[in-house]
């Protein structure tokens, strides 16, 4: 039985502990949040121990996986800790704040014994593994225009009551929801490059409110990558092998009139696919054959246990790595015209 530390007791924090509490083969052991009364109720709801500080979390000898669900420039911190404490890291998105400490964080789980993940639940849905299969499997002919569209009437949304997000150091919806479908795009097509973007925010120190932008994804492999994140072509690539790379836009808009919006789609030779609203995959949308193929939200959070799981215990898991998620965080990085240091 594999016990888990829980760093971060809210909303996501709490999904994972009940992945974690649901899976035969993990027992949660430790909670940790800065807020006492948060760690209190977590610990009482899975009878294990309640503490504040990270140090004492991963100093637990039975804890030996940590999940961190605290926002993004705190992972860093709880990530260093886990792996000098020799604990395999499950992380929530994205890898940190930005693509610089992710190649940190990359580089310190390569020279690691642990096995490290990022929560980033495309792998394991349901409507995109069916449009990564489809695509793959040519049913929309030659891949010719990806297409990445969002709109936030209110941001952050109503039950995310949190301060953080409305910041542009590590919040915005780009960073938190747009990283999802930029991963999305990386796994059907493999490396992005050549962004170009026009952003405009809301305050000096504040979120996105619009962003109008273009990219290329996958084709040549030799290309370099954006991030400079020491990928290997494997890496790099994606489910659909091309000969040229796809033109791709962004297309995102908050504090509008509407409702909120979500997708992901690509237009091809002999068709198109759009996943909305995470999970609704949709074949040839606004065609008079417009049809709904799947609608099935899956158990992404328990996949991901059972994926990590199986690796810890000597199987090929099916894992996002640390190195993919930061090549998620340098397009975001590009987007959002964010400086290496």
């Amino acid at each position: 039985m594999h016990q888990v530390g829980i760093v971060g007791c809210g909303v996501i924090g709490s999904r994972l502990a009940e992945a974690f509490d649901q899976h035969e083969r993990t027992a949660i052991r430790a909670v940790c949040d800065r807020v006492p009364e948060k760690a209190e109720s977590m610990a009482a709801t899975y009878d294990c121990q309640s503490v504040t500080e990270v140090e004492d979390l991963v100093g637990i000898d039975a804890v030996d996986i940590v999940y961190v669900g605290v926002p993004p420039k705190h992972h860093a911190t709880v990530v260093r800790a886990a792996l000098e404490a020799e604990t395999h890291v499950i992380c929530e998105k994205p890898i940190a704040e930005n693509a610089a400490v992710g190649r940190e964080l990359t580089d310190r789980a390569r020279e690691s014994d642990c096995t490290t993940a990022i929560n980033f639940p495309f792998r394991y849905t349901p409507g995109f593994v069916e449009m990564r299969e489809r695509i793959a499997a040519g049913e929309i002919g030659t891949p010719k225009r990806v297409t990445l569209r969002f709109r936030f009437p209110q941001w952050p949304r109503e039950w995310q009551d949190v301060d953080w997000l409305t910041g542009r150091e590590q919040g915005g919806p780009l960073r938190e929801v747009g990283s999802h479908f930029v991963f999305g795009t990386q796994e059907l097509f493999g490396d992005v490059a050549d962004v170009t973007a026009d952003v405009r925010y809301t305050a000096p120190e504040t979120y996105e409110e619009s962003i109008v932008g273009t990219f290329l994804a996958g084709g040549d492999l030799e290309r370099a990558d954006a991030n400079g994140a020491g990928r290997t072509a494997a890496e790099g690539s994606g489910a659909v092998d091309l000969e040229e790379s796809v033109h791709g836009t962004i297309d995102l808009l908050c504090d509008c009139a509407g409702s909120e919006e979500n997708s992901i789609t690509v237009e091809g030779t002999e068709g198109s696919l759009s996943l909305r609203a995470w999970r609704r995959l949709v074949a040839d949308p606004g065609e008079e054959d417009e049809r709904v193929i799947t609608e099935e939200p899956g158990e992404t959070t328990l996949s991901l246990v059972d994926e990590f799981v199986t690796d810890l215990e000597g199987g090929d898991g099916d894992l996002v790595s640390f190195a993919a998620a930061t090549r998620v965080q340098a397009v975001v990085d590009a987007i959002l015209g964010v400086e290496p240091p």
